[in-house]
């Protein structure tokens, strides 16, 4: 299980036996170089601990502990003596990106605890010997032989609806410890428990404008800085864009040297941000690194596979993956822009939603089909237009699932085999309901399904294959609340979201970076499955082993195959995550078992 997971921590490791427990740990060397080995224990040595992530209050903790013996310089030693003087609830006063186990020798008692929004992941899963297996990332607990492997047919049915697993892993068994909880494993029982709410500042008092903008100055600065403690060269991955180019240039006020940036493009105009991204580097002066990728994608894609132990269909993991390569041959530590959108209402959707419940529904829908008959483009304007029309055609319960769905359900049931998904979801059901009317509630809602599903895990295993830590100041847990709490005019101005961040930035960002509108950072998949990859993909999902596994109907991925390549529709996206799907189960699922593959060597 340890060498599984050499590529997150490759400087340091153990794994040690202490009675009934076995922790497993390894390391990245961040900060104390000398004393910051694993495991970490308190004086009597009965309380002991393995931490993945960062604390970054970790000196305030230390100064709490006068009265403890914390060893080393850094952060993971805290965590013993916190529980010492307070119990499973010491989660609580801990702010950074983490996933800890914690072994209470006296009580034979376990901790596994895992981060507010859910930047480090942790899974475990229940053996049929009634012992209890956790880890960072799904291919490590594949190396036990007694954990099955099995697809979990309603899972993969929400990766197809949604280009993730919502909570889930993809295997029957293998569970997630969600954001902000904590498990307890004592005495035979494991409870699970959440620890953290995401809190809102309220309306504790009136603010003007200015007063909110300040408070997103100073809240989003404090982040950052809190994120340059290190020991190790630091960085920055800038993609252009509002985000990131806000941190870079609060990074480059806090930093007495030049910040290292880091840029990824493609040679195809549309999809290159290289332009913005160098305008930020000039500001600031940066020591700037362009990476253009022209990559064999048949070629990556089985790495990719290898990295993403869950199904997982965002196609922006293939470009991160590669810069994240890049940036590890010169840093091990970068800041990122990730968590602006759900910090400071950046998406689109917000906005469709918003309109679409002030609009009427007659007439909507077909409107959109007339719409969709003049473009195929999905990012065209007609295909925009009629994406919304159909949104505003739905339900009120469904809008917000409509505008998150990938393969909608009536196409995953052509898709699927009966036997193997009787009922699709919707993707209003797997995502459930906004708790808080408004902007806000979306906000909340995307911070529980979409950013710890999708996002958070895409960047996490696309550095960590590279041995790169990533830091979010826009997640951390001042800047989140603060963001959620924002007046509605301070999230969405005219047809563009983070309004408060633009304004409050707006001065230290070059005027064409501050001015621009949401961009994603997607790759030409239309072009690649006209191009390079149609042979590949076909050979792939429509080879006997795809279809001999009786999940997909083969004639229902030759029409969307068909489909594209013709030109009569643009189902890229789709077609990506099938072919990750697909690749997912051949190198995670049906690939031979530890025990099988000694067998087989003997």
């Amino acid at each position: 299980m340890n060498a599984a997971l050499v590529h997150r921590g490759p400087d340091e490791g153990s794994v040690d036996a202490f009675g009934r427990c076995v922790l497993g740990h390894r390391r990245l060397q961040v900060i104390d170089l000398e004393t910051g080995s694993q495991p970490v224990a308190n004086e009597a040595g009965d309380v002991v601990a393995v931490f993945n992530g960062e604390l970054y209050n970790f000196r305030e903790l230390r100064a709490g502990l006068s009265s403890h013996e914390v060893r080393g310089t850094g952060d993971t030693p805290v965590i013993p003596h916190l529980y010492e003087e307070h119990g499973v609830r010491f989660v609580e006063r801990l702010s950074g990106m983490f996933a800890l186990a914690l072994w209470d020798a006296g009580r034979e008692r376990l901790v596994l605890a895992r981060d507010r929004v859910g930047k480090k992941p942790l899974v475990y899963a229940r053996l049929a010997d009634g012992s209890l297996a956790f880890a960072s990332e799904v291919k490590a607990l594949l190396q036990l032989p007694g954990l099955r492997r099995e697809a979990d047919p309603a899972q993969l049915d929400a990766y197809l609806a949604l280009q993730y697993v919502p909570g889930g892993t993809g295997l029957a068994g293998i569970e997630k410890l969600p954001p902000g909880h904590v498990l307890v494993a004592e005495g035979g029982n494991v409870a699970v428990e959440p620890y953290a709410e995401l809190g809102e500042l309220g309306e504790l008092e009136p603010r003007s404008d200015e007063e909110w903008l300040e408070l997103v100055r100073a809240e989003v600065a404090a982040a950052v800085e809190r994120r340059l403690v290190a020991d190790v060269p630091l960085g920055a991955l800038l993609s252009g864009g509002i985000d990131s180019s806000v941190v870079v240039a609060l990074m480059a006020r806090a930093s007495s040297r030049p910040v290292r940036t880091f840029t990824v493009g493609f040679g195809e105009p549309r999809y290159d941000e290289r332009a913005y991204a160098r305008a930020v580097a000039d500001r600031f002066r940066t020591d700037h690194t362009e990476v253009v990728l022209e990559p064999d994608v048949a070629a990556t894609l089985p790495r990719l596979a290898e990295a993403y132990d869950e199904p997982h269909g965002d196609d922006a993991a293939l470009p991160l993956y590669l810069i994240c390569e890049a940036a590890r041959r010169e840093v091990t530590v970068a800041l990122t822009g990730d968590g602006g959108d759900e910090s400071f209402a950046g998406y689109e959707r917000y906005l469709a939603h918003r309109l679409a419940g002030r609009l009427p529904r007659p007439g909507a829908g077909a409107a959109a089909k007339v719409l969709r008959s003049l473009s195929r483009e999905p990012r065209s304007t007609a295909t925009r237009a009629a994406r919304f029309l159909e949104t505003v055609a739905a339900p009120a319960a469904e809008r917000y699932g409509r505008l998150m769905e990938v393969f909608p359900a009536a196409l995953r049931a052509e898709l699927w085999e009966p036997e193997f998904v009787p009922q699709p979801r919707s993707a209003a059901e797997l995502l459930g309901a906004p708790d808080r009317p408004g902007i806000a509630g979306l906000q909340r809602l995307d911070v529980r399904t979409y950013l710890p599903g999708d996002l958070l895990l895409k960047a996490d295993i696309a550095s960590m294959a590279h041995s790169l830590e990533l830091r979010s100041p826009l997640l951390d847990r001042q800047v989140l609340e603060l963001g959620i709490s924002l007046p509605d005019r301070l999230k969405l101005s005219g047809r563009r979201g983070k309004a408060a961040l633009r304004r409050a930035f707006a001065a230290d960002l070059p005027p064409e970076v501050a001015g621009r509108g949401k961009k994603g950072f997607g790759v030409p998949l239309s072009a690649w499955f006209r191009g390079e990859l149609r042979e590949p993909a076909a050979d792939l999902l429509l080879d006997v082993r795809a279809r001999q596994r009786g999940q997909i109907r083969p004639a229902a991925v030759k029409r969307l195959l068909d489909e594209h390549v013709s030109g009569r529709a643009d189902h890229g996206h789709r077609l990506w995550c099938l072919v990750m799907l697909e690749l997912w189960q051949r190198t995670w699922v049906e690939a031979a078992r530890p025990a099988e593959a000694a067998a087989a060597a003997s």
